[in-house]
């Protein structure tokens, strides 16, 4: 008896001290990333009809150490789920723990207050996946708008 209870004190503190299955850094082989952005919202109830326009910027950032990433295509697309813009001309490689930008400006209010990109990336090996999400900011007067919308993976390939 004091056997198994040493026992399962000992599999208690293993299992304490090593990460759980979630803690594990999750690696993949490609992605494709959906990230919500907004090119402006509804901010006042006096003026519902008056959209705030913000400037959008999606980040892309490789939190791999060791391996780089290339990414296949940057497209933007309106609230309706219309292809407004590919900001990409050929494919574009990220180093190891290096980032790029895409800037939607304020002045552009096609994509509406439900535009998105899809973001689809690729590795010659597995890499630890990366953060990819948006950064919106706004002003108009003395008031000033700030917010972040972090991608969600929408098809990929987990390495095993």
């Amino acid at each position: 008896m004091k056997t198994a209870r040493v026992a399962l004190f000992v599999y208690v503190l293993l299992a304490l001290t090593h990460p759980a299955t979630a803690d594990v850094l999750s690696k993949w082989l490609n992605q494709t990333v959906y990230v919500p952005i907004y090119s402006h919202i509804y901010a006042d109830d006096r003026y519902r009809d008056t959209p705030f326009l913000l400037t959008a910027t999606l980040s892309i950032r490789n939190t791999d150490p060791n391996r780089p990433f290339t990414l296949k295509k940057v497209s933007y697309y309106d609230s309706n789920g219309a292809l407004l813009k590919e900001y990409l001309e050929k494919p574009t490689t990220i180093e190891p723990l290096g980032s790029t930008r895409y800037i939607v400006p304020e002045s552009e209010s096609k994509g509406g207050s439900g535009a998105k990109f899809l973001v689809e990336w690729e590795a010659g090996s597995a890499v630890v996946e990366p953060i990819i999400e948006s950064v919106m900011i706004g002003t108009k007067m003395q008031q000033g708008i700030s917010f972040i919308s972090t991608g969600r993976v929408i098809k990929g390939t987990p390495a095993r």
